[in-house]
């Protein structure tokens, strides 16, 4: 993304919840990638695709989703454009019996922009600067990337700008950027040390269900989780 563009929508939208949906909204962290597993840092880099442990992690995911809504169950499909989500949602469509190609995607569902850390070893950046993950597993903003403020500024745009969807949606995202995406849906006190309402981390594969902004777990991962 832009810096000034995110900038500019960092001054635009309000952190706020947004006005509750009529419909339910499944969050779900996309399958463990190359980046992953090699410990790179992987930021908003928009091809990095699934290991095999996430082709594993995305059909788990879909088996979950097809005991809970059935097939062709009626809801929007939304991803993040990076490669990856697009590469879990295809296989949880395939669980779903659902046309992967009615998919809309939108930038502000991607990860958070690491700036020059992005694509780097995490053994090679700690050397550098110190830890980079913070107490409950965030990543430390790298000091040209993006704030947690400013994520949460562009998925609130983008609840903001889609609050309108009929019915149910599932949502394909990131780690980071999809714990502020449900801290702001439902309501979370923002993090002091983040200047952003940041939900509790999750591991890779798995979804969340926010309904009314309330927020449940109907499926863990079995990838990588935050500690």
């Amino acid at each position: 993304m832009i810096p000034s563009q995110r900038q500019g929508e960092a001054d635009a939208r309000s952190t706020d919840i947004p006005a509750l949906r009529k419909g339910r909204d499944f969050v779900a962290r996309h399958g463990e990638t190359v980046f992953n597993a090699a410990h790179r840092l992987q930021g908003d880099a928009a091809h990095t695709p699934l290991t095999r442990a996430g082709f594993a992690q995305a059909d788990e995911l879909g088996r979950a989703l097809r005991a809970l809504l059935g097939v062709k169950p009626a809801m929007t499909l939304w991803a993040s454009p990076t490669g990856r989500a697009l590469q879990t949602l295809a296989v949880i469509c395939e669980h779903l019996e659902l046309d992967w190609h009615d998919a809309r995607t939108d930038p502000r569902l991607v990860e958070i922009d690491m700036g020059s850390w992005g694509g780097r070893y995490y053994a090679d950046v700690v050397d550098e600067v110190g830890p980079v993950m913070l107490p409950g597993g965030a990543l430390k903003p790298s000091p040209d990337g993006e704030t947690y403020a400013e994520i949460a500024a562009r998925v609130g745009g983008w609840q903001a700008d889609t609050a309108e969807d009929p019915g149910d949606r599932l949502v394909i995202m990131h780690g980071i950027s999809s714990r502020v995406m449900l801290g702001v849906m439902t309501g979370a006190a923002v993090d002091p040390l983040l200047g952003a309402p940041v939900a509790k981390g999750l591991p890779q594969g798995s979804v969340t269900l926010v309904e009314n902004g309330r927020a449940t777990v109907p499926h863990l991962g079995t990838g990588f989780a935050p500690t």
